[in-house]
């Protein structure tokens, strides 16, 4: 990340939180929730709130530099890598992937077609059951 980030027009500046708040996150591929990532800042930071690491995470996706990731649970995960990519979500464990495929593009143009309206993206996640799951060997 820069040292400032524009958020919906407004300059939004690096600060020392923000920028240990995004290392950790993007150390790890497990898509862990707010209260994961507080965990792991604190090992760092150990005075940081876990209200200023939810406040963070927002600011971070309303910038784009991460992604928030709304699997139908209680808590929103979040993603360190903020390039296009798809998701999947065992239903078993709850364990989130990345599913590293060519974006369908064509889907953009045919929702417009369908509905009018100027499509800027999508967001697609599958869901199933992983190879642990499968195997009988998860620990999540």
């Amino acid at each position: 990340m820069s040292n400032e980030q524009k958020n919906s027009g407004k300059i939004v500046r690096q600060t020392s939180q923000r920028r240990v708040i995004l290392e950790e996150l993007c150390k790890v591929t497990s898509h862990p929730t707010a209260a994961d990532v507080y965990e792991m800042v604190r090992r760092k930071l150990p005075r940081i709130s876990l209200g200023t690491v939810y406040r963070n995470l927002e600011l971070l996706n309303d910038c784009g530099t991460i992604q928030k990731l709304d699997f139908g649970e209680s808590h929103k995960r979040f993603d360190g890598n903020s390039s296009p990519h798809y998701h999947v979500n065992c239903t078993k464990c709850g364990r989130v992937s990345d599913v590293f495929i060519p974006l369908k593009h064509p889907l953009d143009v045919e929702a417009e077609e369908a509905t009018g309206y100027q499509i800027t993206g999508h967001h697609v996640s599958f869901c199933g059951v992983c190879p642990s799951c499968q195997g009988g060997k998860c620990n999540n």
